[in-house]
């Protein structure tokens, strides 16, 4: 009697223990299951992949490397070449260098014409699609005003920028006719070397109030070292580039 005592006894407390392991183990599959496992934001993920600050190859170079760099942009309606003058306008050189090499200028239009004056082209904002949080503050990073002696003349690139000093951002202009009232005032820093028949046709297509009713865009635009690559000292060793100052 004593022995089937103890054995019921046993039993009770074995099945007591198996009872209390299977309600943890239910009670801990029901938390599991209540608690959906974490997720990978995407939006997030996203916003950071989106967020990575954008390289620019010509940070840092010195102006003999940006001398030797020369621009060229696939437009629909032709191919414009231009060399850099970073010896008279450093950082206007820089960043179009830049804005260029890393596609930023890629889609964007040229956005203002003025007939038989200007074609104006680098708005960030004409881009085709959407404009992403970095190159909206790509668009509105000023640089430094740098008036200098290139003569505003047919074919020389120079920054625009408002009434006000050090407002020059992404947005640059083409001359097709000569303009000395800007010469030492605004920053001359580059010349269309092949091409200059494209900026006429841009220059000539229809306008509203500067406004082109069809814009011309810059399909791709690429940074390549000049076929024939200016010397350290120009421009004073050059007589192509020299006649373009005065002194």
């Amino acid at each position: 009697m004593e022995i089937m005592l103890k054995t019921i006894t046993l039993t009770l407390i074995v099945s007591a223990a198996l009872a209390v392991g299977a309600a943890a183990q239910k009670s801990s599959k029901s938390a599991a299951e209540k608690t959906p496992p974490k997720k990978t934001n995407s939006r997030l993920a996203a916003k950071t992949a989106e967020a990575a600050p954008i390289v620019e190859p010509f940070g840092k170079a010195d102006v003999k490397t940006m001398a030797g760099q020369c621009v060229k942009f696939e437009t629909e309606a032709g191919i414009i070449e231009m060399e850099m003058f970073p010896e008279s306008a450093p950082e206007s050189v820089r960043s179009f260098l830049n804005l260029s090499a890393i596609g930023t200028f890629d889609t964007t239009t040229f956005s203002r014409i003025v007939p038989n004056f200007v074609i104006q082209g680098g708005d960030l904002y004409s881009r085709e699609g959407k404009v992403t949080n970095e190159i909206g503050i790509r668009a509105r990073k000023t640089i430094p005003d740098e008036p200098n002696k290139i003569l505003h003349e047919r074919g020389i690139l120079s920054m625009a920028r408002s009434d006000e000093p050090n407002t020059a951002t992404t947005n640059f202009f083409v001359l097709v006719s000569t303009a000395p009232y800007l010469d030492g005032k605004f920053a001359a820093f580059g010349r269309v070397v092949k091409g200059m028949e494209v900026v006429d046709a841009i220059n000539k297509m229809p306008v509203e109030n500067e406004k082109p009713t069809k814009p011309v865009r810059i399909r791709k635009a690429s940074v390549a070292m000049c076929a024939a690559s200016p010397g350290p000292n120009l421009p004073y060793d050059a007589p192509s580039r020299k006649a373009l100052f005065w002194f």
